[in-house]
C-alpha cells in the first residue's frame, strides 16, 4: 500500500524509526521503492551531486520538476516529497502556493519540503490548509549557507538552541507532517523530538530523531567531491564504476570488446554484390 503522511506520522507513535532517502533518477528510485524505504525526497542537493554546482543555489523550479518526474515514475509506493528550491517559495504565500502546486499536479510528488521555521510557518499553513502536504526543514538550511557563513553546526549556543526549538514549535502548528534536523547538536535534536508529536528525521543531528535521511550518492559511495561527517557509506560504488570504466577501455583497445556474444547476425550471402 502507498505510503501516506498518517503512516509517516504512525510510525513515531509506535516507536519505528523513519528511513528516507533522496533520489534524482528512475532507476535509483525504483530500487529505493523496492527496498522498502519509506520516504524519498527529490532534493535539491542535485544541484551538487548530479548538476555539478558548489551549492543548492543555481538549482531551479524546471531542475527539480524535471528530476522529481523521473523519481515518481519509478515508485510504486514510497511517499515522494519535493524539494523546493532557492527562491521558489521565499517571495510571497502565492508563490509558494503555485509552486508547490506545480510539484504536485506535474511532478507527482505527494509533498513539498521548505526550509525555514517561524519565518516560513505562514507559507507552511497556506500549504496544508490547500492540502499540500508540507515537510520543514530548520537547522542547517543549505539554501541560506552564506547568511550562516558556511556549513556549520546550528544551535550550540542557549540563544540558538531555543530559536530552533521556537521554529520546530512553529513549523507543528503550522501543518508540516515531519520536520528535517540538519547538523543539530544530538542531545538538542533529541528534546525537540521527544517534545513534537510530528516526526523528527535527521542529518546530522544523532540517533534521538524520529528517522535519517541521507544523501543517496553519500550512501552508496558514488560522489567522490567530498564525503560529509554525518555520512555513512554503506558501498563504495565510485571504485566500482572506476575499475568498470578502466576494463571497458582495455577491453576495446584490444579488439577484446565486443564478442560474437554481443554482436548480432545475418545472413551472410546477402553481403555478394554489394
Amino acid at each position: 500500500m502507498p505510503v501516506t503522511t498518517a503512516k509517516i506520522k504512525e510510525m513515531k507513535q509506535r516507536g519505528e524509526k523513519v528511513a528516507m532517502l533522496t533520489a534524482y533518477d528512475y532507476a535509483t528510485a525504483k530500487m529505493i521503492d523496492a527496498a522498502g524505504i519509506p520516504l524519498i525526497l527529490v532534493g535539491d542537493s542535485l544541484g551538487m551531486v548530479v548538476l555539478g554546482y558548489d551549492s543548492t543555489l543555481p538549482v531551479t523550479m524546471e531542475d527539480m520538476l524535471h528530476h522529481t518526474k523521473a523519481v515518481t515514475r519509478g515508485v510504486k509506493e514510497a511517499l515522494v516529497i519535493g524539494d523546493m528550491p532557492f527562491m521558489s517559495y521565499h517571495l510571497s504565500t502565492e508563490q509558494a502556493l503555485s509552486n508547490a502546486a506545480r510539484f504536485m499536479q506535474e511532478g507527482g510528488a505527494k509533498a513539498v519540503k521548505l526550509e525555514g521555521g517561524v519565518t516560513v510557518a505562514e507559507k507552511v499553513k497556506r500549504l496544508t490548509d490547500c492540502g499540500i502536504p508540507v515537510m520543514g526543514h530548520i537547522g542547517l538550511t543549505p539554501q541560506s549557507v552564506h547568511q550562516l557563513g558556511g556549513y556549520k553546526i546550528q544551535g550550540k549556543t542557549k540563544e540558538a538552541a531555543r530559536r530552533l526549538f521556537e521554529d520546530a514549535l512553529s513549523l507543528e502548528q503550522a501543518g508540516a507532517f515531519s520536520i528535517v534536523l540538519e547538523t543539530v547538536p544530538a542531545a538538542l535534536a533529541a528534546l525537540i523530538s521527544k517534545k513534537l508529536s510530528i516526526p523528527t528525521i535527521g542529518i546530522g543531528a544523532g540517533a534521538g530523531c524520529d528517522g535519517q535521511v541521507q544523501v543517496v550518492s553519500d550512501l552508496l559511495g558514488s560522489f567522490t567531491d567530498f564525503v560529509p561527517k554525518h555520512a555513512k557509506q554503506y558501498a563504495r560504488l565510485a571504485d566500482i564504476m572506476s575499475t568498470a570504466f578502466r576494463q571497458y577501455m582495455k577491453e576495446v583497445q584490444e579488439g577484446a570488446f565486443p564478442t560474437e556474444e554481443q554482436s548480432f547476425k545475418m545472413d551472410e550471402s546477402f553481403l555478394e554484390g554489394l
